[in-house]
């Protein structure tokens, strides 16, 4: 009988219950099988000593390595809203306690779904540069296009049970108004081109008729100019973070300045850098001629190298999976060979 003694230190694991399989097996071996030969519990014993630097102790510690998760876990209040913060170049009273309340409660709401901030961080790397690029042109503040992640997730094909539709969420009236087209075969306002357009114009314009305050302006473009209007008007105020409004509309600015906090530092709130963002598609514009009473998108999409989804995906304004008689310009993906490769004969 072998009386070596052996601690073993484990965790659950297929591994560790062989290993005490074999120490069982040493403890309880016949003295018969020592006099010709080792048995196979000595054999295993003996390969533990080779590994073990400390082979002249009596007892052996064999430490199994631990399953160590990547990266830490964080407590949200880790985490802290700054003591001052600017959105379109003015100041948020962070020093008013219902101001800060009402900002660190979207703050820590989006920090606390740590998946799908990810995600839309993620998504910004396509869906901001268009926008960038027209609010700069028109000399509007950059940050306003953190208002695209509150209002639709940077989601094109975006709908509420207000009818709002497309990444800036406009009603039917409202895009009528920009002439953003919506009829039985196609939906403008989800065009993240277009309705940018309209939405540049829109809060250029409620910026003006709200005395040149973003704030304002924006809770406007939320609830509409008229009723921020009578809302101020009896409550005898000119300042947005003093209203008194609906919920969503009091939640809609402090949202909209937590998801610049956080998108803007992504590195800093969740550990992603740019090259993690997703890259803007190249993409080139056909026009298709329709001569036939209708064609399906998906024979499109096969004739310019693409499939249905990822066409649908880019021209996300097509309601529906035919396109009757009529002349449509359609996004489809950049071709990367000197004249469209599925346009070219094959080589015998």
């Amino acid at each position: 009988m072998v009386t070596r003694r052996t601690h073993v230190m484990y965790s659950v694991t297929g591994a560790v219950f062989t290993l005490l399989i074999h120490v069982s097996a040493l403890t309880t071996s016949n003295p018969d099988d020592t006099k010709g030969h080792k048995s196979e519990a000595e054999k295993e014993l003996l390969i533990l000593d080779q590994l073990d630097s400390q082979s002249d102790s009596d007892d052996r510690l064999v430490i199994l390595p631990e399953i160590k998760r990547e990266g830490e876990r964080f407590f949200l209040s880790s985490f802290k809203l700054p003591d001052k913060i600017t959105f379109a170049g003015l100041q948020v009273p962070l020093d008013n306690w219902q101001v800060r309340e009402r900002i660190e409660y979207e703050f820590y709401q989006f920090l606390e779904d740590q998946g799908e901030s990810i995600i839309l961080a993620k998504r910004t790397g396509r869906c901001f540069p268009p926008a960038e690029r027209q609010l700069a042109d028109t000399g509007l503040p950059d940050d306003l296009k953190y208002m695209l992640l509150v209002e639709s997730k940077c989601i094109s094909a975006a709908y509420s049970k207000a009818k709002a539709s497309g990444p800036w969420q406009f009603i039917p009236s409202t895009g009528r108004r920009y002439r953003l087209k919506s009829d039985a075969v196609r939906d403008e306002r989800r065009n993240l081109e277009m309705s940018t357009e309209a939405a540049v114009k829109y809060l250029k314009y409620l910026k003006e008729y709200q005395n040149n305050d973003w704030f304002l302006a924006m809770a406007a473009y939320n609830a509409g100019e008229e009723r921020i209007r009578k809302l101020l008007k009896a409550q005898n105020i000119t300042d947005y973070w003093k209203m008194h409004g609906p919920r969503e509309t009091m939640r809609y600015v402090p949202r909209i300045i937590a998801a610049k906090e956080i998108y803007s530092q992504p590195e800093k709130y969740l550990g992603l850098t740019k090259k993690d963002l997703y890259v803007p598609l190249e993409t080139e514009t056909i026009t298709v001629s329709v001569k036939e009473s209708q064609r399906a998108l998906a024979s499109i999409a096969e004739e310019f190298g693409t499939y249905l989804l990822e066409l649908k995906m880019l021209n996300p304004e097509f309601k529906k999976d035919m396109l009757p008689r009529g002349s449509y310009q359609i996004r489809v993906p950049r071709q990367t060979c000197p004249s469209r490769c599925f346009k070219q004969e094959k080589t015998p």
